[in-house]
Order: C-alpha cells, then sequence, then structure tokens
C-alpha cells in the first residue's frame, strides 16, 4: 500500500462507530518480580492485527498479551512474574514510553534494578484473534441481593453488633 497512513486514519475515522476495529499496533512487554530485582524489557514489536476499541482506542485482549509473556517465562523457568504489556498505534509513541520505561527503571530507580532486554529473537508477541468473543452474548448483569426489610436499630446502636443471647 502507497499510503499506509492515510489508510490508517480512513480506518480509525470510520472505527468511531464501530465497536472493534483490527490495526497494526507497536507495543512492548515488562516482567518484574517481588522475589528479585531484575526487569526485563521486550524490543517495541508491530504486532499486525490487534483488536482495538473503536470508541475508546484501547486495546482488547491485553490479559492474553501479557499472558503471553508470562508463558515465556514460566517455560524458561522463571514463574511468578509481573507481567504487563504497553501499546500504541504509532511507532513513535511506542518507542517514547519504551524510553520512559527503561529510564524508570535505570536512570531514576539509580541502578536499584537490573534491566534485561529481551529482543524479537527472544521473545514474539502473536497477534489474538477477538472475533470469537465478539459473537458471545453479553454475560447478564449479577443483581445485588436486597436488604431485609425490618425494623431499623436505634440510632445509638447502628452498626453495632447485636447483644448475644
Amino acid at each position: 500500500m502507497k499510503y499506509p497512513l492515510l489508510a490508517l486514519a480512513l480506518l480509525m475515522a470510520s472505527a468511531t462507530s464501530a465497536k472493534r476495529v483490527v490495526v497494526p499496533v507497536y507495543m512492548f512487554g515488562y516482567a518484574a518480580s517481588f522475589s528479585d530485582s531484575v526487569v526485563y524489557l521486550t524490543d517495541v514489536q508491530e504486532v499486525d492485527s490487534a483488536w482495538i476499541d473503536g470508541k475508546t482506542r484501547f486495546l482488547l485482549g491485553r490479559d492474553n498479551y501479557s499472558a503471553q509473556l508470562r508463558e515465556h517465562f514460566t517455560e524458561k523457568q522463571m514463574p511468578n512474574r509481573v507481567c504487563g504489556v504497553i501499546f500504541a498505534l504509532k511507532r513513535s509513541d511506542a518507542e517514547k514510553m519504551y524510553l520512559k520505561m527503561t529510564r524508570r527503571y535505570t536512570v531514576k530507580a539509580k541502578n536499584k534494578y537490573e534491566v534485561k532486554y529481551l529482543t524479537a529473537n527472544d521473545f514474539k508477541f502473536q497477534s489474538i484473534n477477538m472475533a470469537e468473543e465478539e459473537d458471545e452474548a453479553a454475560p447478564k448483569p449479577v443483581k445485588k441481593p436486597k436488604k431485609p426489610k425490618g425494623p431499623k436499630p436505634p440510632k445509638g446502636q447502628q452498626g453495632q453488633l447485636p447483644p448475644k443471647p
């Protein structure tokens, strides 16, 4: 395609009326543990068909992408890592957030953390197909239980436990 930004702009303009849109996004992941001071950061990667909420422009299936990173560390015998992903629709925005994250764990933390980088050869995000979830019926809202009707306690005894028999 000769003008990919124009196509992306047109797609995002039509996305305001759509619930979900499939667009390329740029994301990176991070993984940390409470038991050591090593923080892992992946490269900024392009995921070519990620699902975005058309109204809020927020990445759908974020938990699935972070689960991919968590599974990678579990396979490498490093379980119990807290993993997350950060995404942007533009590569430059993702790279700015990536630099901010690296500064947070290097310069601002005054070398409290050891930062290790995962290249695309070490780990690569896979696209998540959210089409199956769109077809499912929305869960029914859970009703709150009604408070029992009865005499109210006197004003001075509200919030107190009743006397033992």
